[in-house]
């Protein structure tokens, strides 16, 4: 199950996920992020209550963090990888 919330402001869009970033729901997420994208104005993803994440998952966040995402996290387990992908991606 998975949650995908937008909220665009006049310079930030981001984007909540709420349930899980792995397998099917990875697309979804791509989707909303490209769209977000197109807009040309800085993204910031939110993993707020995120249970797991899967390769798929960490290579969507891997993408979006090399295309200058800001990548955020609640929780313990996210913001680990969070923090990892970020250090990674600069």
């Amino acid at each position: 199950m998975i949650r995908i919330m937008t909220a665009t402001e006049p310079k930030l869009i981001t984007i909540t996920v709420d349930g899980e970033l792995s397998g099917q729901y990875v697309d979804a997420v791509e989707t909303c992020a490209a769209q977000a994208i197109a807009q040309r104005k800085p993204m910031r993803l939110f993993l707020r209550d995120v249970s797991s994440i899967d390769e798929s998952g960490r290579a969507l966040l891997a993408r979006l963090a090399a295309k200058g995402v800001r990548l955020r996290a609640a929780g313990v387990y996210c913001s680990y990888i969070v923090a990892r992908i970020s250090r990674s991606a600069a």
